[in-house]
């Protein structure tokens, strides 16, 4: 910028020369005319300088302040996720432990259940066999008191009848034996005899001790004979 400007006051000074003839004094004062017209034009591009510099640190100092501005929100960012994060293990560590104490309390509370079902039930079945109980001793009394022993066996089994009949309510029944295949899951074989006939082979000849069941489950082996 400062050649051109130079440039032109030579091209200007040339031309004015030319055309108008000029005194010593005349041509002083133009020199120091464009002298001062050089360091004004200097002074210019020294501000334009300044100002490229100024815009320069400017622009630097903006980016600086972006970007401590964007390290501060990534540092909230990870805080927050952090808290987050934290507060999130909390909520399910707390959830956990009240889950472990409901099911612990729930064991407990089953067990004490069952336990209470188990001596009801015996308490039922106890209760519903003592009416049983009073029949026996009434039969034991009259036993003393009287010469009858016909009536004393009808009352037997009277009372005999009554008990069964309270058995087989619980689901308690009796096993066949006499005459059925001798069946390992039923039957417990105290003794073998000759079969009195080919087709008694493996079977049951005579039962020594009843055998019973509670629905479809043994309670206890009926003792046999068995044919061979």
């Amino acid at each position: 910028m400062e050649e051109q400007t130079e440039k032109m006051n030579r091209e200007t000074d040339r031309e004015y020369s030319d055309t108008n003839p000029e005194s010593a004094s005349e041509r002083e004062d133009r020199t120091n005319l464009q002298e001062d017209t050089e360091k004004t034009s200097g002074n210019f591009a020294q501000s334009d300088n300044v100002s490229d510099d100024v815009k320069t640190e400017a622009k630097a100092e903006e980016s600086g302040a972006k970007e401590k501005a964007d390290g501060g929100n990534d540092d909230a960012g990870n805080s927050a996720k952090e808290q987050s994060a934290e507060e999130k293990y909390a909520r399910l560590n707390d959830s956990h432990l009240r889950l472990m104490a409901e099911f612990d309390n729930f064991r407990k509370r089953t067990l004490r259940e069952k336990a209470d079902l188990i001596k009801s039930g015996g308490a039922t079945v106890l209760t519903n066999l003592l009416p049983v109980i009073d029949d026996f001793e009434r039969a034991l009394n009259t036993l003393h008191a009287t010469e009858d022993i016909t009536s004393v066996i009808e009352g037997v089994k009277l009372i005999y009848g009554k008990f069964t009949a309270y058995l087989s309510q619980q689901g308690v029944k009796t096993i066949d034996a006499t005459g059925q295949p001798f069946d390992t899951e039923l039957f417990e074989a105290i003794a073998t005899i000759p079969a009195p006939e080919e087709d008694m082979k493996g079977k049951v000849i005579d039962c020594v001790q009843t055998g019973y069941k509670l629905y479809d489950k043994v309670l206890r082996h009926a003792k046999v004979v068995v044919g061979e």
